[in-house]
């Protein structure tokens, strides 16, 4: 159907620009009356406050909204949409809860933002294979409830209930990376809408094997792709068994030396952690008044253990050993599921409880990964930076994976404070890259880490890359302006 659709539409549309020239660039009349046609006038819309919705994320960067909005119910449908688009040369901008922190959804090129939350199927379980298909519309929370009965789950848990699809697109990560994995890990295979409609099934229609060595990898080339080769309409997701027992603590340091020795002193006595995250004083106060909590306000190590009661026994003993030797304390320990889920719901909340700070401001976030050896060298600088930069910020990260995060927050009007944020993010960046680390482990490049990717991969790495976007998308159609 996409491709009769192709074929018919560069004959009957007499259009050949997607913008009539008023005082503002719009779609024209009869290219959103075809869009209409595909998915149904209720799911078109081209109202300002529509598409300002859909023209910014979470992140800094400012609202750049597209020129309309569809909300396709099937993959049919986007193939079509994006057939359309692509005959008119009209730029495609996928949008999935818009969780993003850099400014994947912002349209910097105008076009058309195709929201896929209306596919919202779980289309396949299968319980003795550990996977599980879902279409854009399933966020992790979802899936994890429906699969609560299963005795399985799916552990990759960014801070937001983010789209699984869109989860893919961004390579992202979580508190889980440490024991599980990232996306990266835990996609099996993707269905892909490319940029001139056609469908392409990355691993081979309905295929949901373990591993491969058939031919190229191309799941793990649009895994992380930010919606720059096409459009994710389902995602094949490993799942894994749910632990026997689960047992999470938390523990205050005299200094964030202590508390990053102690995450590598752990993981070097190869110690099964399923989670150890870090959060400096700062970020403990905003916590505690986000959260109402009554945690020590000092640097403080996250953990979760996972297994059965005897293994948990042994794995507790020797973290907390480890703790101790280096100067921990106010160890607090929970066992049962409601107070777990409180514990890490602070850690997962620590995003908004710095918002909290200072209400009106915007957030911005670093996401540097270093290996992990090097991770006590280049936090303990990071905090002396951030104390001398006069910047508003607090660092959190998912330590044991060598990924950490400085959450600054920022006034969007004040150009100076934004330029400071900007510098601090990039000396940052590239202290990352001195330490043969990379400038992001999980939020992607989108529109403000595009420098710091040329120096990362080098000239060659960017050429090729280039060379794949050309073949994939020869119009530069796919979310333009992300990445490269």
């Amino acid at each position: 159907m996409a491709r009769l659709l192709r074929a018919a539409t560069w004959g009957l549309f007499p259009w050949r620009g997607y913008c009539s020239r008023g005082t503002q660039e719009e779609l024209s009349k009869g290219f959103v009356e075809a869009l209409k046609a595909v998915v149904g006038t209720p799911y078109v819309s081209t109202a300002a406050a529509v598409r300002a919705q859909h023209g910014q994320d979470e992140s800094v960067h400012r609202c750049q909204p597209p020129d309309a909005v569809v909300w396709p119910q099937n993959v049919d449908q986007v193939s079509q949409v994006a057939a359309l688009c692509y005959s008119q040369g009209v730029p495609i901008i996928p949008f999935g809860t818009g969780t993003g922190i850099e400014g994947g959804v912002c349209a910097v090129q105008g076009g058309v933002c195709i929201n896929l939350t209306h596919m919202d199927r779980i289309l396949e379980l299968n319980a003795k294979d550990f996977s599980v298909v879902v279409e854009p519309g399933v966020t992790r929370k979802t899936l994890n409830a429906y699969l609560r009965d299963s005795g399985l789950w799916f552990p990759v848990d960014p801070g937001a209930d983010a789209s699984l699809c869109g989860m893919a697109a961004t390579g992202a990560s979580g508190t889980n990376a440490v024991r599980y994995g990232t996306m990266k890990d835990n996609v099996l295979n993707l269905e892909v809408v490319l940029p001139d409609g056609r469908l392409l099934h990355t691993a081979g229609r309905g295929r949901h094997f373990r591993k491969s060595a058939a031919g190229y990898n191309l799941t793990g080339l649009f895994v992380g792709s930010e919606g720059t080769l096409g459009l994710i309409t389902a995602t094949t997701l490993r799942l894994h068994p749910l632990p026997e027992a689960t047992v999470a603590a938390t523990c205050a340091f005299p200094s964030v030396q202590a508390a990053v020795d102690s995450t590598v002193n752990i993981l070097q006595a190869a110690v099964p952690i399923a989670r150890i995250e870090f959060l400096d004083d700062v970020m403990m106060d905003a916590c505690n008044r986000h959260g109402k909590l009554n945690c020590s306000v000092a640097p403080t190590l996250f953990l979760e253990f996972h297994g059965s009661g005897q293994a948990l026994a042994e794995q507790v003993q020797q973290a907390e050993e480890i703790a101790l030797h280096n100067g921990a304390s106010h160890f607090s320990w929970a066992k049962e599921a409601e107070a777990r889920s409180q514990l890490w719901a602070a850690r997962h909340n620590a995003w908004y409880a710095m918002l909290a700070l200072r209400p009106g401001s915007k957030g911005y976030s670093t996401d540097v990964c270093v290996p992990i050896s090097r991770l006590p060298e280049i936090v303990v600088q990071t905090k002396e930076d951030l104390k001398a930069s006069g910047l508003t910020g607090a660092i959190v990260g998912h330590v044991g994976d060598g990924n950490f995060h400085c959450i600054l927050l920022v006034d969007p009007d004040d150009a100076e404070e934004l330029r400071r944020v900007k510098a601090f993010a990039e000396q940052l960046g590239r202290r990352a890259l001195a330490l043969h680390g990379t400038c992001t482990g999980e939020h992607g490049i989108g529109l403000g880490k595009r420098q710091l990717l040329q120096e990362e991969v080098g000239a060659v790495g960017i050429e090729t890359m280039r060379q794949l976007k050309a073949t994939l998308d020869p119009r530069g159609l796919m979310n333009p302006g992300k990445v490269l």
